[in-house]
């Protein structure tokens, strides 16, 4: 499909969760899918629950999807953390934004499960305007998540998404 893939599994890194950003289309977990297919690393994801009807949701769950139910408080950063300690080897990529709309507020569970499971957050980017994808900067959770997360929005802001029009760090003017 003529995308450069860059470093999505770095070397001695076993466990991560992989922010997925921007994300402002379906077309974003198929490369990222495919991109991860390649190289043969199993991921999981989470995803709204919605998508796991019929015909979809067998096929979801089999490459790797997580149902979240985003109507009610769930434990899913427990249960997460739970799956991370249970595990020798495990990349969870989670959306950032939550969605595929604009959102200048970003979701923050991913940084709450990395800093539960003690695992390092490993910044995954989408770049249509380049046409790469991969893994660009992995970091420590430090426990102040508003300096962590003004650090991870500052990584994201140049990329060019599928559709610029839905994609906001909060960071514009």
């Amino acid at each position: 499909m003529g995308w450069e893939i860059i470093n999505l599994k770095p070397p001695g890194m076993d466990k991560a969760i992989v922010t997925a950003a921007p994300h402002t289309s379906n077309m974003d977990f198929l490369i990222a899918k495919l991109a991860y297919s390649v190289i043969g690393v199993k991921v999981k994801f989470l995803i709204k629950k919605e998508a796991f009807s019929w015909p979809f949701g067998g096929w979801l769950k089999a490459m790797g999807g997580i149902p979240v139910d985003r109507s009610r408080k769930n434990r899913i950063v427990d249960q997460v953390v739970d799956l991370f300690n249970q595990s020798d080897s495990l990349y969870v990529v989670i959306t950032p934004e939550g969605t595929r709309k604009p959102r200048p507020r970003w979701k923050r569970g991913f940084y709450h499960i990395a800093v539960g499971a003690k695992v390092p957050i490993a910044l995954g980017f989408i770049d249509y305007g380049n046409k790469t994808a991969g893994i660009g900067k992995i970091m420590m959770p430090t426990g102040d998540v508003e300096k962590d997360m003004l650090k991870i929005k500052n990584f994201y802001k140049d990329f060019t998404p599928r559709h610029p029009e839905r994609f906001r760090t909060g960071l514009e003017k």
